[in-house]
């Protein structure tokens, strides 16, 4: 199947080095968003209901932080970063550094900083990723450092002549 002119090219583990940079396109998020994802997986006042909230932590709706994490996880699979073998975690550091407001757009900017091959397996790497998620404002929201599974590119079954 060959690659539409507008959709991003695939990378493999070929392709990446570190310093290596990519961004998202932008998440508007709302009220009834946050509300939705708090009542589902994150049922607390802060994220529930505005009057509680006000009196909070947070002095007014937040989203959760997973809530933040999800939206930042969607961004980076339609983001710069689209690994031909998927985003395979292997697990991450997550920190929250300002709350996610109803009308807020996030977006993410992020950056290899680690790459280490497998000692076993020749056709992959451990590749530790930077991302910070961003609000409308330019501020900082979440810093999330994953280690993801990359894979090479598969050999080409056709032989050369």
């Amino acid at each position: 199947m060959n690659q539409k002119n507008d959709e991003p090219k695939l990378l493999y583990l070929e392709d990446l080095h570190v310093g290596l940079r990519f961004t998202s396109g932008p998440y508007h998020l709302n009220e009834d968003q946050i509300k939705a994802f708090a009542a589902e997986f994150d049922p607390q006042p802060f994220h529930l209901d505005e009057t509680a909230a006000r009196d909070g932590v947070f002095h007014g709706l937040a989203a959760s932080g997973w809530h933040t994490a999800a939206i930042t996880m969607r961004l980076l699979v339609t983001g710069d970063l689209r690994l031909g073998s998927g985003l395979i975690g292997l697990g991450a550091e997550v920190a929250w550094s300002k709350p996610v407001r109803p009308g807020d757009t996030l977006r993410v900017e992020g950056e290899i900083t680690e790459i280490s091959p497998s000692r076993t397996k020749p056709d992959r790497a451990i590749v530790i990723v930077r991302s910070v998620t961003i609000n409308q404002n330019g501020d900082q929201v979440q810093v999330l450092t994953a280690k993801l599974l990359v894979f090479k590119r598969a050999p080409d079954p056709t032989p050369s002549l």
